[in-house]
């Protein structure tokens, strides 16, 4: 495994900052990044169930970005580290760009190398790994669905959790709440509108769902959800 990656360009950087500034403000944790055939694809966890007896869903948010060239040499790697370790590295990357735009030169605008972070080895839902193939397209949905759906339980977590409710109560609260069906899409959790009004995936464009196995994915052109279901929903 290499201890670097290379991005190809500036708004590729910057996209993926803002992904993953996202993904923190929703799970302050790790994120999943696998490289492969120039193509960095980042997992970052929105909910997932803990211990034996938590029933919430895995809902999880995908972004890919472009690599350098592979004939470069680009490193193959499927590692987790702590999101605000590589936030940092973006934002001093960042910084290094911008100065060297003050003075126009060769690499002023080309591939950007950043370094891994330490890698995290306790993270439990990135063993769960969302399959690459098999996906079957069924009837899509709109953002409007979703945005109210994670709307409407934003604010119903809000009111049913006290000022000082302890951790374990809004655990329970927003398990109840996100792992319920949304209206018209029964099958798909609330947890996966939020996730997707959450990670800035809505546009204006449709929302393509796709089911292989026990696993929904909901695509916008800003990125993937993917959800696997409980095993009592399977069935429909």
């Amino acid at each position: 495994m290499g201890s670097s990656f290379t991005l190809a360009d500036t708004p590729t950087l910057d996209d993926l900052q803002v992904f993953l500034a996202r993904a923190a403000r929703i799970e302050e944790g790790s994120v999943r990044l696998i490289a492969g055939s120039g193509v960095l694809a980042v997992y970052a966890a929105v909910f997932y169930p803990i211990g034996l007896l938590d029933e919430s869903p895995t809902v999880l948010g995908l972004r890919t970005v472009a690599l350098g060239d592979p004939g470069d040499g680009q490193a193959e790697f499927d590692v987790v580290v702590p999101i605000r370790s590589l936030l940092q590295r973006l934002e001093n990357a960042q910084a290094a760009r911008a100065a060297a735009s003050a003075a126009p030169g060769p690499d002023a605008d080309g591939p950007i190398t950043i370094s891994l972070p330490m890698e995290v080895n306790t993270v439990t839902w990135s063993a769960i790994s969302p399959p690459r193939g098999g996906w079957r397209a069924i009837a899509g949905t709109t953002t409007t669905v979703l945005d109210r759906a994670a709307r409407a339980g934003i604010d119903e977590v809000a009111g049913a959790v006290p000022e000082t409710a302890g951790e374990q109560i809004v655990r329970r609260v927003r398990s109840e709440v996100w792992s319920r069906g949304i209206d018209g899409l029964e099958h798909v959790p609330a947890g996966a509108a939020f996730a997707a009004f959450g990670l800035g995936f809505l546009g204006d464009d449709e929302v393509r769902i796709f089911e292989t196995g026990p696993w929904t994915r909901l695509t916008t052109r800003r990125g993937h959800v993917l959800v696997k279901r409980k095993a009592w929903t399977l069935s429909r």
